[in-house]
Parts: structure tokens; sequence; C-alpha cells
């Protein structure tokens, strides 16, 4: 087999394990329970960069799909600006519906996202403020160490996985400082693209 096909068998079965993960998210779980229909992620199964945030903001769930709207605007327009391809961004919830975040509803989402990290392996992890921070060192996921909240500062996750603390961005859109606060952690994800070697 050439590179490229090598690439797209991994591309097709991670579409497909992706494809199987939301079948199960829409219908069982805290989202079934509840009857109202999950938030799905956004962006490419083999991203470089997943973007984590903790819940989905009214023009999410009204589309079903993760990083719409404002906050989806927003990133998209700066990693333009710092030279990162749109398309190696996925951007995903810790809470994928509303009502899921009691105790049982919570540790069936953990599940969910560490599956989608396995199913991506990212080589950069963005959380996006403490709620999503405390979610993902709750993980079970293997090898991880803690990510301290340290904004804005690059942090070795995994052997393979890097991470990186910011601001909640949901949060950090109307008031000045805020936006301040999250666009200069931000853009050490710039940075950090910077400093990747080619593929």
């Amino acid at each position: 087999m050439t590179a490229d096909e090598i690439q797209d068998a991994y591309l097709k079965r991670s579409i497909a394990e992706m494809a199987a993960l939301n079948e199960e998210i829409t219908g069982s779980g805290p989202c079934h329970e509840a009857g109202v229909l999950p938030v799905f992620s956004s962006g490419s199964p083999q991203a470089e960069i997943v973007l984590v945030k903790w819940s989905a903001s009214l023009a999410e769930r009204q589309e079903g799909v993760a990083f719409f709207g404002r906050a989806g605007s927003a990133i998209l327009k700066s990693a333009q600006r710092l030279g990162i391809d749109p398309l190696t961004l996925y951007g995903t919830l810790c809470v994928k519906c509303e009502g899921g975040d009691d105790d049982s509803g919570l540790k069936i989402a953990r599940s969910w996202l560490t599956r989608e990290l396995q199913i991506i392996s990212p080589r950069l992890v963005v959380t996006m403020g403490p709620r999503a921070l405390g979610f993902v060192n709750a993980l079970s996921y293997p090898l991880a160490e803690p990510i301290e909240e340290r904004t804005g500062e690059i942090q070795q996750w995994t052997p393979a996985t890097e991470a990186i603390y910011v601001p909640d961005i949901d949060e950090s859109l109307d008031e000045q400082s805020a936006k301040r606060r999250f666009w200069t952690a931000f853009r050490q994800v710039g940075h950090w693209h910077e400093d990747q070697p080619p593929y």
C-alpha cells in the first residue's frame, strides 16, 4: 500500500468509529433519557487540535453542532490569523445534551469524550475554562498527566499529546478584558502550531 492509501484507510476507519459513537450518543444515555437531541462535535476525525469546552450555547443546541455561532466564528477567524488551517481543528463538548450533567450523565459523557480523543489521536488538546479542565482531568485516559490551570502554557498531557488551558470561550466574548485574556492565551496555540515539524 502507498502512503496515501494507508492514510485513506485510517480516515475511513476514523469516520466509521465516529459515526458509531454518534449513534450511541443519540440512542442511549442521558440525551436519550432526557428526550433531547445531542450537540455533536464538529471537524475532522483526524484533526491535530481538539478544542474542548463545557457545554453548548443556545445557537449550538439549536443547530446540534458544537462551535456553531459566535464561539465558532471567533475561533475560525483567530485560527486563520494564526496561520492554522481550520480543517486541522475539531471542536467538542464535555456535556453533549441538556440535562446530562448529573453524576451518571457525566460518567457516560467522560467515556464518550475518551473515545473521541482515542479515535482522533490529536497532537494538542485545548481545554476551555475550569469545568472543561476538571472534566478532561477526570478522564481515565491512558498515560495522561493532570493538566494544570496555567493559562496559555503548553503542557505534556500524554507521551503523544500536549495540552493547553485557556479561559472559557463562551464567557470571553462580551467583556473586553475577558476577551483579551482569552486571545492572549489562545495565541499560544498558533505558536505551538508554528513549531510543529512538517508532515
